[in-house]
């Protein structure tokens, strides 16, 4: 009989890294109500090249967004799916893999990508993600990122840093 990973706890909302897409400190919103994480994304487009292969660019967050930093991402590997929102409607969208981080755990995880400038929260984390890895306090917010930022400074009195 294998174990079980220890779950963590979570608030309602995180502050969560993207490694891979150089995005650190994005607020999150914590959704069990939804089934698949979002990220907020603009000038999502399918580019054709030149061995045939198609691409999806775009550039994630928007100008607005403190931690904006104009680069255009590509991705090779996508799957396009139907996409229920908010208010029930489904939409098709691009759905991409990538590392996030929580605490000091790193997920591959799938997001779609959207517009969500008229959102409050550029990123949303749903129950797919939730699902193995953790449980969700409703009453707490930043969990993760407070106990990295004791953790941090743990190391740097002990000038481990």
């Amino acid at each position: 009989m294998h174990k079980r990973p220890k779950k963590r706890t979570i608030g309602r909302r995180e502050l969560v890294d993207f490694p891979e897409l150089e995005l650190f400190e994005i607020e999150a919103k914590i959704d069990t109500g939804a089934y698949t994480s979002a990220l907020h994304c603009t000038d999502i487009r399918e580019v054709k090249l030149e061995d045939g292969s198609i691409v999806i660019r775009c550039r994630f967050m928007d100008e607005d967004h403190p931690h904006y930093n104009n680069k255009v991402f590509e991705f090779r590997e996508f799957a396009l799916r139907d996409i229920k929102n908010s208010f029930g409607d489904v939409q098709q969208r691009y759905v991409i893999k990538t590392a996030i981080q929580v605490f000091d755990k790193i997920i591959q995880a799938e997001f779609s990508l959207s517009d969500r400038s008229d959102m409050r929260y550029p990123v949303l984390i749903g129950r797919v993600l939730l699902n193995r890895h953790f449980i969700v306090d409703v009453s707490r917010k930043n969990v993760a990122y407070k106990r990295r930022l004791k953790l941090e400074q743990k190391k740097r009195e002990a000038g481990l840093s």
